[in-house]
């Protein structure tokens, strides 16, 4: 038996009837009664935080898999003391989000933004633009996501480096990985700063307003992360003084309210939290589950199982 929960009970993951398995969907209200006997839990409703509540009720739970490639929202103490395995969307994410940041660097250079309002005003002004070739880009968070950035980025011709919990040089993807801890002393060698580390207790705040005001005259902050990973105060202060310019797919709270001030912020691009959603990944992230359940009723490892203490699957310092 396996729950899966969705945001809608309809709303069901495409496929995974042809699976010999028997699923029970349900929302969120209905989570206590779908988990009971369970031995199994998917989150495509991968932001809700339903399962504490529920917990109590998940009497044979083995294993739960979020389809997403935090998993933040999900972690409480009782599920990280227990035997529960957690899996997550590995993978399925880096390349999307690697084409968003790429696009967003291009589009801070091209000064896109401006040639939007200009066009709207019928205003024919022109300019002269920045390359991307030979700009800097740091990359804080050295996971799967944050590499696949990096690859992107310097094919562009950008010079990168990651920020990572453990300093090093000589790494494939970022040739240096400076440690994140001392992030303020190393933001203003970029001109763009991309955030793509997970979620976690050292990270929250972690861009605060001492690393903002670190950042170089006219340097681009990137967060396709956790919007809490950023102090949105002290950020929305910098894009008011027109110290840097930003890009943000995720906040503090989602959707972002309307009366939220990032709207109309100077120099700010705001997307829906879609870095990753490109046509075609809900059937991308149903087919991962599915091959996951075949190897799980098959009595196979499970794979992208995620350390639960850490937070994130340790393919690297992050």
């Amino acid at each position: 038996m396996i729950a899966v929960l969705c945001e809608r009970a309809t709303d069901r993951p495409p496929g995974l009837d042809r699976l010999p398995a028997d699923f029970r969907y349900c929302a969120a209200d209905g989570l206590h009664e779908a988990v009971r006997g369970a031995r199994a839990l998917m989150l495509w409703d991968f932001f809700s935080t339903a399962v504490r509540d529920v917990w109590a009720d998940a009497d044979a739970l083995e294993w739960i898999h979020v389809t997403a490639a935090g998993v933040d929202t999900l972690l409480f103490d009782e599920l990280r003391d227990s035997p529960v395995v957690v899996t997550n969307a590995h993978g399925v994410f880096d390349r999307p989000i690697a084409e968003y940041v790429l696009g967003a660097v291009i589009a801070n250079a091209k000064d896109s933004l401006r040639s939007f309002d200009l066009q709207r005003g019928r205003r024919w002004q022109h300019r002269e633009t920045r390359s991307v070739l030979g700009a800097k880009a740091l990359v804080v968070g050295t996971g799967a996501i944050g590499r696949e950035t990096a690859r992107l980025l310097r094919a562009a011709g950008l010079e990168v480096r990651g920020a990572g919990r453990v300093a090093r040089g000589d790494d494939p993807d970022f040739g240096e990985i400076v440690a994140s801890s001392n992030l303020a002393a190393e933001v203003g060698w970029a001109d763009h700063v991309v955030i793509a580390a997970p979620l976690t207790t050292a990270t929250r705040g972690l861009v605060d307003a001492t690393v903002l005001g670190a950042l170089r005259p006219g340097a681009h902050l990137v967060n396709i992360a956790r919007g809490p990973i950023v102090d949105e105060t002290a950020l929305l202060a910098a894009v008011r003084d027109g110290r840097i310019a930003a890009t943000l797919d995720v906040f503090d709270n989602e959707p972002l309210p309307p009366d939220s001030p990032l709207w109309d912020a100077p120099n700010v691009t705001v997307t829906a939290h879609m870095s990753g959603d490109v046509i075609g990944w809900r059937d991308t992230l149903a087919d991962q589950f599915a091959a996951n359940v075949g190897r799980w009723l098959a009595g196979e490892p499970l794979l992208n199982i995620v350390d639960k203490k850490l937070g994130y699957i340790p393919t690297g310092d992050r």
